[in-house]
């Protein structure tokens, strides 16, 4: 598609030249294990609109660099539009990792947070020299006689890197590539619906690229802080209700709490412990956008550990009555039947 849809090929072609963007975010996804991993689970959802392989927020000249050597000299060149010289690439920075800790109601609703980084930047006073070992082109080219005839092949410059250049004056607070540590704050948008251990790509924050080249990426892993009443299990919530004996009897309203807020519902009459009560689409949102989850409330009904004489007496006279004898019918489910119906 890269070579199918390359600028050269396509002068003046704004759609060949979307298309090519397209090619080379994802070739950046699938060239990158950790990033396939988390578009095969979540999708470009999941990646966050902003965190995705990089093709749609980098200019040009960045975007044909992520296809590394692949085009060698082909269209006039190995740099953008056939400039540059030869297979001159610009090095991408390493990238940078952080954790972010998220409420259930930041996860719910999504968020925007700040964050503190300490990054690797360019410093503004080092120059440079034309590299001496490749001459400027990022390369060099071995000819080497076999029982063939000659054969030549061409390698990244192990000297500069491909960058066609090295260091020549740097001030004292820079380190041998000419990059020194400074703080950002950045802001960071997390869209709803992400867990526990999934990893977001922001293109392009993470530490800068030595001699001028391409910034790393930023990789923010998501930590969920425990809801004190509410469980999570993918986008559904669980919560465990418990009841009295006399309100699992006669039927009371019960307060259930939600993401954001509470919510009353109906307990009712005659009630047994283990019913599940959905309330549809109270959950989380889907972090591919496929709708939201429920909030399944457990209904347990409390037998009192302790009773005094006057307790007692009165349940002894209550169990008297037929009542309160075991009598279950087809419309009590056993709870194999109620888990299968939950997932149906």
């Amino acid at each position: 598609m890269a070579l199918k849809f390359h600028p050269d090929k396509n002068p003046g072609n704004s759609e060949a030249e979307e298309k090519f963007k397209e090619a080379a975010d994802a070739y950046g996804i699938l060239s990158d294990p950790q990033k396939r991993a988390q578009y095969d689970q979540y999708g470009h959802a999941g990646m966050g609109g902003g965190f995705g392989g990089g093709g749609q927020h980098m200019n040009m000249d960045d975007i044909f660099s992520q296809f590394g050597d692949i085009f060698g000299g082909a269209f006039g060149g190995g740099g953008f539009g056939g400039g540059g010289g030869g297979g001159q690439r610009r090095v991408k920075g390493s990238n940078l990792r952080i954790k972010v800790k998220l409420n259930l109601e930041e996860i719910a609703n999504g968020c925007t947070k700040k964050i503190k980084v300490f990054k690797l930047i360019n410093s503004n006073d080092v120059t440079f020299d034309t590299c001496t070992t490749c001459g400027g082109n990022g390369q060099v080219r071995r000819v080497t006689n076999t029982i063939l005839g000659q054969m030549a092949t061409t390698s990244t410059c192990p000297k500069c890197h491909g960058a066609g250049k090295t260091i020549k004056n740097k001030p004292k607070d820079a380190d041998e590539n000419g990059q020194k540590r400074s703080e950002e704050i950045l802001e960071i948008n997390i869209p709803a619906g992400v867990g526990e251990g999934m990893t977001l790509n922001v293109a392009g924050k993470g530490n800068a690229g030595p001699y001028g080249g391409i910034p790393g990426d930023l990789l923010v892993q998501i930590e969920e802080e425990e809801h004190q009443e509410l469980k999570r299990d993918g986008i559904n919530l669980y919560y465990d209700l418990y009841i009295n004996f006399a309100d699992a009897a006669m039927g009371a309203p019960a307060e259930i709490p939600l993401v954001k807020g509470r919510a009353q519902i109906k307990i009712e009459p005659g009630t047994q412990s283990g019913k599940i009560v959905r309330l549809k689409g109270k959950g989380l949102k889907d972090v591919n956008g496929y709708g939201h989850g429920d909030l399944l409330v457990n209904i347990n009904v409390w037998t009192p550990q302790k009773l005094n004489d006057e307790e007692k007496k009165l349940l002894e006279k209550l169990k008297q009555s037929p009542n309160f004898k075991p009598n279950p019918t087809g419309k009590d489910k056993s709870f194999f039947q109620k888990v299968k119906e939950m997932f149906q």
